[in-house]
């Protein structure tokens, strides 16, 4: 718990460095969009689904911001990339690349990738929007970051991101 404290203090103060003031939401754990939307609760920006992935051989690790409409085919995704079999990376490669829990990752969670290993996708419908909901690495809050704040946090945390097409790879619910 202390490790959890440390680092969000530190993704805290990064934040403030960059001058970077996120709406901040307290709510229940919320490890899922479905039990978000049990609360129905009202937050500005655009909703994310995070998905931890990684390729067939574990090599490489990827962060895909959707929507929580979208089904991933991840089939369909993994070719659009060319791939090799893409699937959900397990908790504890979350926990080693990103130091975060199921639940709790988003991509306020690169500020713990100082090796760069994790790669960020987005939506390009998401990408679309002009705010984002993050929960700073605990499920317990939620932030609201512009779409420039979240170029200015990735950039300060060297991170590139990959806009991808989303028609190719999505089943809606």
């Amino acid at each position: 718990m202390t490790d959890l404290i440390t680092a969000k203090a530190s993704l805290d103060t990064l934040l403030i460095q960059l001058n970077i003031r996120p709406v901040c939401y307290e709510h229940p754990p919320l490890a899922t969009c479905d039990e978000a939307d049990k609360l129905n609760l009202q937050r500005q920006g655009t909703r994310l689904k995070n998905l931890f992935l990684r390729d067939n051989y574990g090599r490489r690790h990827f962060l895909l911001l959707t929507t929580p409409e979208k089904k991933v085919d991840l089939k369909q995704l993994s070719k659009q990339m060319s791939i090799s079999r893409l699937g959900f990376a397990s908790a504890e490669r979350l926990d080693k690349y990103l130091r975060v829990t199921p639940g709790s990752v988003s991509l306020l969670a690169l500020i713990n990738d100082s090796e760069n290993r994790v790669e960020l996708l987005m939506d390009d419908d998401i990408w679309r929007q002009q705010a984002f909901q993050c929960h700073p690495l605990v499920n317990t809050e939620t932030y609201v970051l512009t779409k420039s704040e979240s170029v200015e946090f990735l950039k300060a945390t060297g991170h590139e991101r990959s806009v991808i097409r989303a028609s190719a790879w999505f089943v809606s619910l």
